[in-house]
């Protein structure tokens, strides 16, 4: 069963709020709560009455079908927050040399989804024992060739640079034992 509930012109701007919702999302109920409650952020207040009124609603809607819902198993399906209207108020802020500003007012709609159905399995990790899918043969072949072209023109001028630096070393190992063999004869 799925209970959906949102709360409109929430009072910030999306982008922050956004912030406190992907905190929540694919969480239980009761940790998501917990993180709403000690988040510092200004927007967990409003995003934490709509859970909880999406919890009301969950159960409500249990009553009415006649079914039994424990409200712990409920987990948050999904959560977002869309951009609300930005309030055009007739203030003005001072700026700069004489200047004035519009002042504005940023809303956002926040909508949460629960559910008491089973979560989904995470993705399995590569490393994880599991037989991986064998890879297409053009993705093989590419694996083992070195790339060409402007991706490679840094690496090659540096390798370049360290072949001339071993070659000057060389040099100047060649010149040290030469003079150490002069002094030996002298």
């Amino acid at each position: 069963m799925e209970a959906i509930a949102s709360a409109k012109y929430l009072r910030g701007s999306a982008r922050k709020a956004r912030l406190v919702v992907d905190l929540i999302r694919g969480k239980d109920v009761n940790r998501a709560l917990a993180i709403l409650r000690y988040a510092n952020k200004r927007a967990a207040d409003g995003i934490e009455k709509c859970m909880r009124s999406a919890i009301a609603n969950a159960s409500e809607a249990a009553e009415k079908a006649n079914v039994a819902i424990d409200p712990d198993d409920l987990w948050v399906k999904t959560a977002f927050v869309d951009r609300g209207p930005t309030k055009n108020r007739r203030r003005v802020r001072p700026a700069p040399q004489g200047r004035a500003y519009r002042e504005q007012r940023h809303f956002c709609h926040v909508t949460i989804l629960l559910s008491n159905d089973a979560k989904p399995e995470p993705k399995a990790a590569k490393g994880n024992g599991k037989v991986a899918q064998a890879k297409p043969a053009k993705l093989a072949e590419s694996k083992g060739r070195k790339r060409g072209g402007a991706a490679a023109a840094p690496r090659a001028k540096r390798a370049q640079k360290k072949g001339e630096a071993a070659i000057a070393a060389e040099a100047a190992e060649e010149k040290k034992t030469k003079r150490a063999s002069k002094k030996k004869t002298e």
